[in-house]
Order: structure tokens, then sequence, then C-alpha cells
């Protein structure tokens, strides 16, 4: 199963677990972002989707969701869709989310990823 963005995600249920799915889609997001799998700014797939991805109820995934929005490992943007949150103490959260920013400002002028890591390189080298 893929992400929003085209990504892989890799959740799967296992029917023989103990764990209920809600529980075992929550726990494998959780893992992914802990393992650095899913970055800050990942969309995930609609509810629908990894409903039907997974061939479980809308209500089930739905119920994970809502328990990652609790714990802020994922938030709602409206229409825009579901993203894995920034993380981390308020510096390394203001940091994921200025590099998010920037991520698509580049990417939107239509640079490539090694001129916009070189822009960031000189930019963290200059004497300020």
């Amino acid at each position: 199963m893929t992400d929003a963005a085209g990504g892989r995600l890799a959740v799967t249920i296992d029917a023989e677990a103990s764990a209920p799915p809600f529980e075992q889609v929550r726990r494998q997001v959780v893992d992914a972002v802990a393992d650095g799998s899913l970055t800050p700014g990942t969309r995930m797939p609609t509810v629908r989707a990894l409903a039907a991805d997974l061939g479980l109820a809308v209500n089930t995934v739905a119920k994970a969701y809502r328990a990652l929005e609790a714990d802020h490992v994922i938030e709602t943007r409206g229409r825009a869709g579901t993203f894995i949150s920034a993380t981390g103490d308020p510096a390394t959260r203001e940091a994921q989310l200025a590099a998010i920013a920037y991520a698509d400002r580049v990417h939107h002028l239509g640079l490539d990823d090694a001129d916009a890591l070189a822009l960031v390189e000189a930019a963290l080298r200059a004497k300020r």
C-alpha cells in the first residue's frame, strides 16, 4: 500500500493477533514514525482508502486515526488531508515545520532535491 504521496506505507493486519485491527494500525503508524519511515509532513491515505486496502471497516481505520490524532502523531488539515505531525521538543518541531515549508516551496519553484539541499547547506555554513 502507498501513502497519499506515493511512498510506501507498510501497514498490515494480522487476523490471528490478539490486538484489535484499529490498534494494529495505530501501533504500526507510531512505529513507522519512530523509525523514520514516516516523516513529518508525510500525507497519509484517506480513511476510506486505507480501510479498502486493508479490508477493514471505515470506522475501524477512523478509530485508529482518532487515536493517532489524540496522541499528536497525525494531524488533519481539513480537506487537505491527514499528515504526520511534527514531533520532538519545541525547537525540533519548529525546525521540522520550517523544513516542510521549505520543501514545499522549492518543489513549487521547480528546484530539484540536490539544488535545494545545496542551498540549505550554504545557508547553514554562512556566518550570521
